[in-house]
């Protein structure tokens, strides 16, 4: 046996990995996105671990796990920018591994995602880089677009900066203008990168706030991946604890902040004392 390997014995014998009490075979209750033991190396380390994990419909789901745990690569399978060494990542019905370009292209359209910086373009206004999808990915015409467009800056707050550039915004404008370009082609699922990195904790509530805000306005499936407790407590209707590559545990919010596992216990109340450590 490796030392991996034994160490992965370990953890299984310290946790009781998620894996029971959830419906990954898709029937039953609804879930727009399935993990099924999954496995991702990446330069001979590995970062996904079989990983089972399922994504319920029309909720605000958060993905909380430490620093360097799988959270950003899990993001990349949803979308089809990584795919698994095994197992399978399932979207909607469709197993992302197996769709043709094409296919995976025309899924991404129903995904928004909002990465950690917003990834604005810094040569383009605001108005422009929430039109951006839908002038590369649609015929819509430029009257529907700045429609559109107007509607989202103004959901977020941003009607008044649709001229200016990213250069101009502060952290929390671009993370808001970023949020109106993920939302402006009206998707299914919205993908929520650290949404809280580098903002101070007001701002961090009001981001929290704006997302349950267009989560109770547009609905779909939200999901959150941040290692923020406060955000998790917040807006968190489903939670899924993931450590190592896989899911130490997941449930409705109350359950989680009520379980007796000692890593989730340690982890939700931010405690020293427990199985998590600075390794």
């Amino acid at each position: 046996m490796t030392t991996e390997e034994h160490e992965q014995e370990q953890e299984q014998e310290q946790f009781q990995y998620h894996s029971t009490d959830l419906d990954l075979s898709g029937e039953g209750e609804n879930w727009s996105i399935r993990c099924l033991d999954v496995h991702k190396r990446l330069g001979g380390v590995s970062v996904l671990n079989g990983l089972n994990v399922a994504i319920p419909d029309d909720m605000i789901t958060v993905v909380l796990g430490p620093s360097g745990t799988g959270k950003s690569v899990l993001i990349k399978h949803v979308i089809g920018l990584m795919f698994p060494d095994a197992g399978d990542v399932v979207v909607h019905g469709q197993s992302v591994p197996k769709l043709t370009m094409p296919e995976l292209l025309a899924l991404r359209r129903r995904i928004g995602v909002l990465f950690q910086d917003g990834a604005l373009f810094g040569s383009m206004n605001v108005f422009d880089n929430v039109a951006f999808p839908l002038r590369q990915h649609t015929d819509t015409s430029e009257a529907q677009i700045a429609d559109k467009v107007t509607e989202r800056l103004s959901d977020v707050g941003l009607a008044d900066a649709m001229d200016d550039l990213p250069s101009q915004l502060s952290g929390g404008m671009r993370k808001r203008a970023g949020f109106a370009r993920a939302l402006v082609m009206e998707p299914d699922i919205v993908i929520f990168d650290e949404p809280d990195s580098g903002l101070d904790p007001v701002r961090t509530a009001l981001l929290c706030d704006l997302i349950q805000e267009m989560h109770s306005i547009h609905r779909g499936t939200y999901v959150v991946v941040t290692h923020n407790i406060a955000s998790a407590r917040q807006i968190g209707e489903y939670i899924a604890l993931l450590w190592r590559g896989r899911i130490v545990e997941a449930g409705d919010a109350e359950r989680m902040f009520s379980s007796d596992n000692a890593f989730v216990r340690q982890f939700l109340s931010g405690s020293a004392e427990g199985p998590l450590t600075m390794d």
